[in-house]
């Protein structure tokens, strides 16, 4: 009995003692909201009330500021990752579960769902110490919880090798500044500090002392939506972003994995109207810190999408507005555009915080690379004659072309966070959507570069048509699937394409028509209209491209993104050979499948593609050297300029080398090399490999010149023809087709050579003979500099 007793008081001291946890603490400062919490300042921890107990909310992390670093990739504002979340009790615990979302049984059968939910595995996230308990009311100690490296900080340096670093608690602490409380979300954040030991300048620097690393992480718990979102079926033809899960309550005679189209929720506020205002308006809050004129143009370049939801007969469904200044940008109550800064340039991107459930998107955030716009200002810069032959401050004709680049840009990564992928084939119908990657689409006018229609000014006829699919309401009396087959067919019949990116790519893409930063139906054409544009921008380029007192190394840089103007035309144009014409077509759909692009087309494209391997093309003109003397002190080469060979003078012969790197590098992938041997197979009117090689050594090697400097700067060419050549011969990653073709052609050069009394023909000979003798061993080592960062925007 005595034994009972003493446990029965021991079990009542327990009690009490957690009946009176925050009883004990002082200063307690309380916050109230979806959850209640408690802030205690003299221990720096915080205490949440948890009062419902397996019911599911939505939990998401940003990291609240940067490192400063593009290739770092840890960005101010920068989203990572949602999760449906519980807290269930176990014990004297409550765990903070996630479920297994990717596999489900849809279905009313409480057994059936349940057997799906033990057959895969579940994640605990966190486990919590109950310290208080009253009233079906639990008190745990939250602190643990943020103080963790949840955005994977340490882990993405250690990926990166720019060091080993692990979290310092003593150097880190809560946030207060946003951590706050709302009736359908909380919000928290803490300052952590990582310390550890750099592996890399980039983040010297970047960091004060780069031993210690401090950045503010964010968590949100937020009130997931209810049940009255409708879920919109996905389309490969759609271009929206989408989805996916097993669903194991299936019937056989169904796909089990079924796929949604991610989108914002919207609906009429008069459903019979044929224009209506939206129940609740899709609106975009711009970062505060924008500067003018930026500001202005991000605000009308996203506002363009209203032009989209204008279409399907919503009347200012689409909004954007600035950030009001108590708003927390992080919030998820709010869409935000963010202006993100960084020491060097890089991509803007698009993201959204997405209810895994369903695809409803909660919240759009837009990370946008402040340093764009400089490279945007130094193209127009580069490309017009004399800007600053008159006045140091005319730079308004550099900055207008900047910031319609800037609004296309706006309205491209909002694009992403409503719910779309990217089109690029939409070049060829006339830059029918926003989500292409846009090139510079300069004109010559009686000798004279026109810039009026560089980029577009609205949204694209292809963006009506994803806002259509993914966002318009079904008519009455019709299928879902037959309402939206109906919209992709009369976008088909209108001329439009969707292809994305993976068949996009310049290197392992087919797709004739679709590439990034190319202009034009036809991308052999449009590569001879650059060649000319950029030769008459070349002749045009002079000292007054620069502002007086500025070195001229300064001008060299201007001068990078106009030699290489025509690098992304040139991506283009290869993937014509050997290229493919198709669709993400369906059954019963009306577009085509897939074809191989007519010998024509490809031939001419072979033909404008050879022209970036002459002398004619890529030999920079005495005149023009002149003006680039050895870098000045203080402006040392970086990843935009020109690499050397030549030590500390410029290099005429490097550039040659790395523009021709580029053109061979694509033209003989070995899977465009196979894709030429499978077409000449199937089809004897289309070129093969061996013709493509002929024409190639035909306009290289065997190409003579008489200029002593084009000479130097051809046979500077011929030598990298070489290299690639004999590369693809033994290339693992090439077919036996591919290298015996290649190998034939070897064979033929090195005849060709034999016998020739000029040096450069013995040099490429005993090359060839070396490479007979020892081709597992053999390299021909030619030092070609690196491509400076291009993309318009930065490399990854």
């Amino acid at each position: 009995m005595h034994k009972i007793t003493c446990i029965i008081l021991a079990f009542s001291i327990s009690f009490a003692m957690k009946a009176q946890f925050l009883e004990k603490k002082e200063d307690l400062q309380k916050y109230e909201g979806y959850f209640n919490f408690h802030y205690n300042e003299k221990e720096d921890e915080i205490y949440l009330e948890v009062d419902s107990l397996e019911t599911e909310f939505l939990y998401t992390h940003f990291l609240t500021t940067g490192v400063g670093s593009n290739d770092i990739g840890l960005d101010r504002g920068q989203l990572g990752g949602e999760a449906v979340v519980k807290f269930q009790k176990a014990g004297n615990k409550l765990l903070l579960i996630q479920p297994n979302q990717n596999y489900r049984a849809i279905t009313d059968n409480k057994a059936e769902k349940e057997s799906v939910a033990e057959a895969f595995a579940k994640s605990v996230l966190f486990g919590f110490e109950i310290k208080e308990e009253k009233d079906g009311k639990y008190i745990i100690d939250f602190t643990p919880f943020l103080m963790q490296d949840i955005h994977g900080v340490a882990e993405t340096l250690k990926k990166g090798e720019y060091g080993t670093y692990k979290l310092d608690k003593s150097k880190s602490a809560l946030a207060l500044g946003r951590t706050k409380a709302f009736p359908e979300n909380v919000e928290f954040e803490a300052l952590l500090t990582f310390e550890g030991e750099p592996k890399s300048r980039t983040i010297n620097s970047v960091v004060p002392d780069a031993k210690n690393i401090s950045v503010t992480q964010h968590h949100s718990f937020v009130k997931l939506p209810d049940d009255e979102y409708e879920k919109r079926i996905f389309d490969p033809r759609s271009g929206a972003i989408f989805i996916s899960y097993m669903d194991y309550a299936s019937p056989v005679f169904e796909p089990i994995k079924k796929r949604y189209a991610i989108r914002h929720r919207l609906k009429k506020k008069d459903p019979e109207a044929e224009i209506s205002e939206a129940v609740e308006p899709i609106i975009y809050y711009l970062d505060p810190g924008t500067p003018e004129p930026v500001r202005s143009a991000l605000l009308e370049g996203a506002s363009w999408w209203n032009q989209a939801f204008e279409n399907i007969g919503y009347k200012d469904a689409f909004q954007v507005k600035m950030l009001p200044e108590d708003a927390d940008p992080l919030d998820v109550r709010y869409n935000v555009i963010q202006w993100v800064h960084r020491s060097t340039r890089g991509w803007s991107y698009g993201a959204s915080v997405v209810d895994p459930r369903t695809g409803e998107i909660i919240k759009g955030h837009v990370s946008l690379g402040s340093l764009r716009i400089r490279q945007d200002f130094m193209i127009a810069q580069a490309m017009m004659h004399k800007p600053f032959a008159e006045s140091d401050s005319n730079h308004d004709p550099m900055m207008e072309l900047a910031l319609a680049r800037i609004r296309q840009l706006s309205a491209h990564e909002v694009g992403h966070t409503i719910g779309f992928t990217h089109n690029f084939a939409a070049s060829t119908s006339d830059r029918a959507s926003v989500m292409d990657y846009p090139h510079p689409q300069f004109e010559l006018n009686n000798g004279e570069i026109e810039f009026a229609n560089a980029y577009d000014t609205g949204i694209g006829e292809w963006d009506k048509v994803t806002v259509k699919y993914s966002y318009s309401d079904i008519p009455d009396g019709m299928e879902e699937r037959e309402y939206l087959n109906s919209v992709l067919e009369k976008a088909h019949l209108d001329g439009l394409t969707f292809i994305t990116d993976s068949d996009a790519r310049a290197s392992g893409g087919a797709h004739a028509f679709a590439h990034l930063w190319d202009n034009g139906k036809d991308a052999a054409d449009e590569l001879e209209r650059v060649l000319e544009i950029r030769k008459k921008a070349i002749q045009n380029f002079s000292k007054d491209n620069i502002r007086t007192n500025e070195p001229y190394t300064v001008l060299e840089d201007v001068f990078v993104p106009l030699y290489f103007f025509h690098r992304y035309q040139t991506e283009a144009a290869v993937k014509l050979i050997g290229g493919l014409e198709y669709n993400y077509a369906v059954k019963g759909g009306i577009s085509k499948i897939v074809e191989h692009l007519d010998s024509k087309l490809q031939e001419k494209a072979l033909e404008s593609i050879l022209k970036t391997l002459t002398a004619e093309e890529l030999a920079i003109p005495k005149d023009k050297l002149e003006l680039f003397p050895p870098r000045a002190f203080g402006y040392g080469r970086d990843r935009e300029s020109f690499k050397s060979n030549t030590d500390v003078a410029f290099d005429a012969l490097g550039a040659p080398a790395t523009a021709s790197e580029m053109t061979l590098a694509l033209l003989l992938h070995p899977g465009r090399a196979e894709r030429l041997i499978q077409q000449h197979a199937l089809n004897k009117d289309l070129p093969g490999l061996e013709y493509v090689l002929e024409e190639m050594i035909s306009e290289t090697i065997k190409n003579t010149k008489k200029d002593s400097y084009e000479a130097s700067v051809q046979n500077t060419i011929n030598f990298n023809v070489l290299k690639h050549l004999l590369n693809l011969a033994i290339n693992d990653k090439a077919t036996p087709l591919v290298r015996s073709v290649a190998n034939q052609k070897v064979d033929e050069l090195a005849n060709w050579l034999k016998g020739k009394d000029d040096p450069v023909s013995k040099e490429m000979f005993r090359n060839i003979k070396r490479f007979r003798e020892e081709p597992e061993d053999f390299k021909l080592e030619i030092n070609i500099p690196k491509i400076p960062d291009g993309s318009p925007i930065g490399a990854y």
